[in-house]
């Protein structure tokens, strides 16, 4: 018996002995067969260095053993204090990068291995009591747990601000041009420098529509870095931006970056490639984003692209007034949309007019009809190469210079 405020406690026991006292008598003991056990039963903590085994997890568990036997004997909860050792050494292994469910797998083993080595020798007179301690054990480690979770989770998330700060300092530094901001920094000897655009998800456009933005945001992210040896860097936000990848050997296929990022992503995605040494990479970037910006202007499907792909189409988008000029070359068929529609679908199609008539359901006699009034009214005849070409420029800058 021993007194608790104003009220008398009795001891657990097991076989006549109080449970604290004997668990007290055997905590250097017991904390080493435990590390063992973490050893030998969690692969992480197999891997760890046996100075840290013989030094800081050994010490932390003697702290939670004799804790517990406080505990036993006071039959109350720990309170902060009590637990500030478990917060401390949570942080340190945040800091280490040993992961949560290690570390939560070590203090559940250990519970377990605590019972079994106490309740071994109990007597069926002392069932009520290895009831009771049991109960002990399950509040203690609701107390234990809880608070090695939070201790790690800020640590991680501290580490976690620390690095994102550097990453966003970094991105800035190279999209920037700026050489002093490098100063501290190992830049890669090339990035690939991708500009994204990424549709909607179907989920944001429901409730939690920002959730699911992010968590697409996520998923690309992701994707990408698959296909990286080193840490993306990424200036996204959920309908896209830039992304730059560190490039230590040979480039990734971008088509292949394309698939992944719209897989992961669930939306169709389109990516603007450019590869340049860091001090290139503001030009990249600026050049990447105009031909995103093109490749979107004229409906380009999802995947990959690169300036080759749209040289035309680039040009065209180039200050000139020779872009109005070219538009205005279609200008006699605005009155009557079918014309337009007739041609630019007859372009698309190869010049196919069984195709195109499918195309735009009607019969392929309709198709030539309209094509003949097209050619009346502009004097271009899509058969003519020379004529086709003007057309298909005419067309480009229509589209360019009409409502996006």
């Amino acid at each position: 018996m021993f007194w608790q405020g104003s009220s008398v406690v009795r001891a657990l026991t097991l076989a006549g002995r109080p449970v604290h006292e004997v668990l007290e008598r055997q905590v250097p003991k017991l904390a080493r067969r435990l590390v063992r056990g973490f050893a030998e039963q969690i692969p992480l903590y197999r891997r760890l260095p046996r100075e840290e085994l013989d030094g800081d997890i050994t010490a932390i568990t003697e702290h939670n053993l004799r804790l517990i036997a406080r505990v036993f004997r006071d039959r109350r909860p720990p309170v902060r204090a009590d637990l500030a050792p478990l917060r401390e050494s949570a942080a340190r292994r945040a800091q280490e990068g040993v992961p949560l469910e290690a570390l939560l797998a070590a203090y559940h083993l250990g519970a377990r291995m605590v019972g079994e080595r106490l309740f071994a020798d109990a007597e069926p007179g002392d069932l009520d009591d290895v009831l009771e301690a049991n109960r002990i054990i399950l509040l203690y480690m609701e107390s234990a747990t809880a608070a090695v979770c939070t201790a790690y989770l800020e640590e991680r998330e501290s580490l976690l601000s620390q690095e994102q700060h550097a990453m966003h300092a970094t991105v800035a530094a190279l999209l920037g041009g700026d050489r002093a901001a490098l100063a501290g920094v190992r830049p890669a000897p090339r990035y690939l420098v991708l500009a994204v655009a990424a549709g909607r998800h179907p989920d944001e456009d429901g409730p939690g529509g920002a959730i699911a933005g992010r968590r697409k945001l996520r998923r690309i992210r992701t994707a990408l870095q698959r296909h990286a040896a080193e840490p993306v860097l990424p200036a996204l936000d959920t309908s896209g931006g830039l992304v730059l990848v560190p490039l230590q050997g040979d480039e990734p296929v971008a088509g292949e970056l394309a698939r992944a990022a719209g897989e992961a992503a669930g939306a169709p995605v389109w990516l603007a490639v450019e590869c340049a040494p860091p001090h290139e990479v503001p030009a990249a970037a600026r050049l990447a984003e105009e031909v995103l910006d093109v490749v979107r202007i004229f409906d380009r499907p999802p995947g990959a692209y690169r300036l080759a792909d749209v040289l035309l189409e680039y040009q065209l988008t180039r200050s000139s007034e020779a872009t109005a000029a070219l538009a205005g070359l279609l200008d006699p068929l605005l009155d009557n949309p079918d014309l337009l529609r007739t041609l630019k679908a007859y372009l698309e199609t190869g010049l196919d007019r069984r195709r195109t008539a499918e195309l735009l359901h009607v019969h392929p006699n309709t198709v030539d009809y309209r094509l003949r009034r097209a050619v009346s009214l502009t004097g271009l005849d899509p058969v003519d190469p020379a004529h086709l070409q003007r057309i298909g420029a005419a067309l480009a800058a229509r589209r360019l210079t009409g409502p996006r």
